[in-house]
């Protein structure tokens, strides 16, 4: 294990987060939010008084394998967690620091779960910051961090281990040769279509505020607002530019690449698409169709399912109507598209597309070997072939991905809700959606659950957003011994 490298990119990191706390500050001195003030004032001292010298300590070697990826990643996010729930709790807005912790920890993942009942009563500096933790989270710190400072000039591995480790996907390519460029091609993508959702909302009327923190909250997927309601009290014409800009950002950034480059048909040949876009058309449509006696019109029953859909599916998590309200077999289907999730190399959560196709190829040729046994029948996407190792890496991502809702669902079990706020409350946690069903749902929220509980669906969460392996490195005995 590299300490000293990992060490020195953790600083790294604490140093970035306390940068990204200014712009908050700043709001919260010209609205005189004295409170907010001095907790992010405090929390950019811990920051920075804890990243700095960690950022000045130097590995004798630059190199950082497969494992010190994973730690290097799973280390960074608690940390940042850790730290950045700080202004909430100094300022006094939410007092209770697991409270805070899981409010944090539920932006930097880009879940968008609340404990907050009130949230207009907070102060605006850290209602900002609460939603620009989807955004940096949504692509990851780290990504930001190899855009401005690759560890190495010479891309010679250390920083790809890093990008595959925190980078959603069955795996994690670069766009151009050098890593760098890869991760800076990705965040002015990231950037330019947070910037064309914020000028369409401006558009509509929606306050600049609302419009900002809209933008974060769908560019990461993370379902954040600045309003009890969520999305609901928004006009028609901004619930569907957050409808169009959720697809967006639920699609491979592959995709945005290979059109900058002009290779359009090559882009839009990817099944994944087709796939993801094809499940949005037929959930919206039955949507529809079971829930039209619950609207005054087909337009009005239309977006409101359309927007469901799709902030379910890119794991965003708005809300627009009590969708915990409409008849069960719509209620079922949303549990799956919780799992399904969005597409990998997206921002969005849950299993990503191309796995849970990759495990329909995989079942069946399990099938055709059965009737077939003698038969050599490879698996392939997209006009290639899938190797064996990705096959069976899908089907253990499964098992372990099941098995983590279980075990998160049967822990905060203890506090008496229902079965079904239980199972939804860690699927939801687990696939980075935010809202479930039943004491989770809609227009509920995670504030009944005790402490811990809290922090079960905390680590639950954190699980989800890097993908599983980051986190359980981290209890691994071996991971931590040897060079």
């Amino acid at each position: 294990m590299n300490y000293r490298t990992v060490i020195n990119i953790i600083g790294k990191v604490l140093c970035v987060e306390a940068m990204f706390l200014l712009p908050a500050l700043i709001l919260s001195l010209i609205l005189h939010e004295r409170e907010a003030v001095t907790g992010i004032l405090v929390t950019m001292a811990v920051a920075a008084a804890l990243g700095f010298p960690l950022s000045r300590v130097r590995g004798r070697r630059p190199d950082i394998f497969a494992r010190d990826g994973l730690v290097t990643v799973g280390l960074a996010w608690l940390a940042v967690s850790l730290v950045g729930a700080l202004p909430f709790c100094v300022s006094g807005a939410i007092p209770s620091y697991i409270d805070a912790l899981f409010e944090t920890a539920s932006g930097f993942t880009t879940t968008g779960a609340t404990i907050l009942r009130e949230i207009e009563s907070l102060p605006r500096g850290l209602l900002y910051w609460r939603s620009f933790t989807h955004w940096l989270g949504g692509m990851g710190v780290l990504v930001f961090l190899l855009a401005l400072n690759p560890l190495s000039r010479k891309d010679s591995g250390e920083n790809m281990h890093l990008l595959r480790a925190e980078s959603p996907g069955v795996r994690a390519s670069k766009l151009v040769p050098r890593m760098r460029d890869s991760a800076s091609i990705l965040y002015l993508i990231y950037i330019g279509l947070t910037g064309l959702e914020f000028l369409l909302l401006l558009l509509g009327r929606v306050p600049v505020f609302d419009s900002l923190t809209l933008a974060f909250g769908t560019a990461g997927t993370g379902g954040f607002t600045i309003r009890n309601d969520s999305a609901a009290s928004y006009s028609p014409y901004a619930q569907w530019v957050l409808i169009v800009f959720m697809f967006l950002f639920s699609v491979n950034f592959n995709v945005y690449f290979l059109l900058l480059m002009r290779q359009v048909k090559k882009a839009l040949r990817s099944s994944e698409l087709h796939c993801f876009a094809g499940v949005f058309a037929f959930a919206t449509l039955l949507f529809v169709l079971n829930t039209r006696s619950y609207f005054p019109d087909f337009w009005d029953g239309l977006r409101h399912s359309a927007f469901t859909t799709v902030s379910l599916m890119s794991t965003t998590g708005f809300v627009t109507t009590n969708f915990d309200l409409w008849p069960q077999i719509s209620r079922s289907l949303m549990i799956l598209l919780m799992f399904m999730g969005a597409c990998a190399g997206s921002t969005g959560g849950g299993m990503k597309v191309v796995r849970v196709q990759l495990l329909f190829k995989s079942a069946y040729r399990s099938l055709y070997r059965a009737v077939h046994p003698n038969a050599v029948r490879l698996v392939h996407l997209d006009g290639e072939r899938v190797d064996e190792p990705t096959v069976r890496s899908v089907d253990g991502f499964l098992l372990i991905y099941f098995l983590t809702v279980a075990a998160a669902g049967f822990l905060i079990s203890a506090d008496g809700f229902s079965f079904e706020t239980n199972f939804s409350a860690a699927l939801s946690c687990m696939s980075n959606v935010g809202p479930g069903l039943g004491g989770v749902g809609a227009v509920e929220c995670y504030a009944g659950f005790s402490d811990f509980s809290k922090l079960v669906l905390t680590v639950t969460m954190l699980i989800g957003r890097l993908e599983i392996y980051p986190m359980l490195a981290l209890a691994l005995p071996g991971v931590w011994k040897g060079k």
